[in-house]
């Protein structure tokens, strides 16, 4: 017999809201009490950004993700871009750097401008050539005016690792690194979509990352524990839950974020914390310290990664969740349910 598929009690929302969307706890609720209240499959359970299915000698790695930004195209990218990168970066996170085929489904609006649809059509196929990737099969829907706002890119991709990395294996001890400057997507995202003329070097930094994570796995290997790429959420979101899953607690050091002159000024302009704010070009990693000198190493090496940097270290008492080493005390940092700047990735 099927569990009973009501929702949990601890959640009482009666509609859907934009934190629903927002990476946070709310969106984890939603999750659980509707979208896995009848199933007991552990892998489902354990809510990660991939599935891993044992397959011969390593694993079937699986993932989908739906894109709604808006505006489609901003500085440094665009949607199409975008809908590469993100699957290309759950795969990758879950340690399956070699793409085996992505599958891509576009639902359009009426009236949506065809030159702007070539473009978007051409930076799929630019990412999924940095990426070793290919789009094998998709499907195209069209809404009629006024359903729809522009463009929707839904890819499903398939790889194959070798080991599974999973984003609950942080071991106190361990130190966080992040592969390179935080904040640039989402403050690119907000400056295009309200016009706030924030040009200049603010730029997204939407990027495949599954060749920089092969670089760091080769140089760290087993000692690599977790990772995650700060989407939704952003760095907070991310660290908060791989702490809650690995009951752990994380302490980060501020003055060792490293963000772009670009992204600093335009977050504190916006007042706007960098911390919670989406990037679609870094990852987190979870290293035992033996390991550390090697895998920054390799990740300076390449030219994702030329800005990676230790920013935290993992402590063993679950109760004190994500901290921040301000120079000047110690606060504690929540994941929001809040989204700051929604529909950005």
């Amino acid at each position: 017999m099927s569990a009973d598929p009501r929702p949990s009690p601890d959640f009482t929302d009666t509609h859907v809201r934009l934190a629903h969307g927002a990476g946070g706890p709310a969106m984890r609720g939603l999750i659980d009490a509707v979208f896995l209240a009848s199933t007991r499959d552990p892998a489902a359970l354990a809510r990660g950004d991939a599935a891993c299915i044992p397959w011969g000698d390593g694993f079937l790695v699986i993932t989908t993700d739906a894109h709604v930004v808006s505006p489609p195209e901003f500085p440094g990218g665009d949607i199409g871009r975008l809908s590469i990168c993100g699957v290309v970066n759950d795969l990758a996170m879950a340690g399956a750097c070699q793409v085996t085929a992505l599958t891509s489904c576009v639902v359009l609006e009426e009236g949506f401008p065809m030159p702007t649809l070539r473009r978007l059509h051409a930076s799929v196929e630019a990412a999924c050539a940095e990426a070793g990737a290919v789009v094998v099969a998709g499907d195209t829907k069209v809404m009629r005016q006024g359903e729809l706002d522009g463009v929707i890119f839904s890819t499903t991709g398939v790889a194959f690792a070798p080991r599974v990395v999973r984003d609950n294996g942080l071991r106190p001890g361990d130190q966080i690194l992040v592969t390179g400057t935080i904040g640039d997507h989402g403050l690119t995202v907000l400056s295009a979509r309200h016009g706030l003329g924030l040009h200049g070097e603010l730029r997204s930094d939407v990027a495949p990352l599954n060749g920089l994570v092969r670089a760091a796995l080769q140089a760290g290997g087993a000692d690599i524990h977790a990772m995650k790429d700060p989407t939704r959420g952003g760095v907070t979101g991310a660290l908060t839950e791989m702490a809650e899953k690995a009951r752990v607690s994380i302490r980060l050091v501020e003055a060792d974020l490293p963000m772009s002159p670009a992204a600093r000024a335009a977050a504190e302009l916006l007042g706007v914390d960098p911390l919670v704010v989406a990037n679609e070009g870094k990852a987190l990693l979870g290293v035992a310290p033996a390991a550390v000198p090697a895998v920054l190493a390799a990740l300076r090496a390449h030219p994702l990664g030329r800005q990676a940097a230790v920013i935290g270290q993992v402590y063993a008492d679950p109760d004190a969740g994500l901290t921040l080493d301000t120079g000047f005390g110690t606060r504690r940092l929540h994941a929001r349910d809040a989204d700051p700047l929604p529909r950005i990735c």
